[in-house]
């Protein structure tokens, strides 16, 4: 029986969004954005958007980024996810 767990819809390369939340600090945004740049050197500055919460607390930032790789998305991930500042990686 073969597991299709593994099986990915995604087909590279292809325009991903990564989202990143935390509080709303300064700088938060250039933190998320050299963290996924480690992954992607070619990120462009115009590639990285950001949204307060309602009540100002949290920021989100979402990077699209061409990914080339699953692995490569795993990877941003497991760092974002790492980082002590960021409370959540979608």
């Amino acid at each position: 029986m073969q597991d299709n767990h593994d099986a990915s819809i995604m087909s590279f390369p292809c325009q991903f969004s990564i989202k990143a939340m935390g509080l709303a600090v300064a700088g938060f945004d250039t933190l998320v954005a050299e963290i996924v740049r480690k992954h992607i050197p070619d990120l462009p500055e115009d590639a990285v958007g950001s949204r307060l919460s309602q009540a100002g607390k949290y920021i989100s930032i979402t990077v699209t980024v061409e990914a080339t790789s699953r692995q490569q998305l795993d990877n941003i991930y497991l760092e974002l996810t790492a980082h002590e500042k960021v409370l959540m990686a979608i």
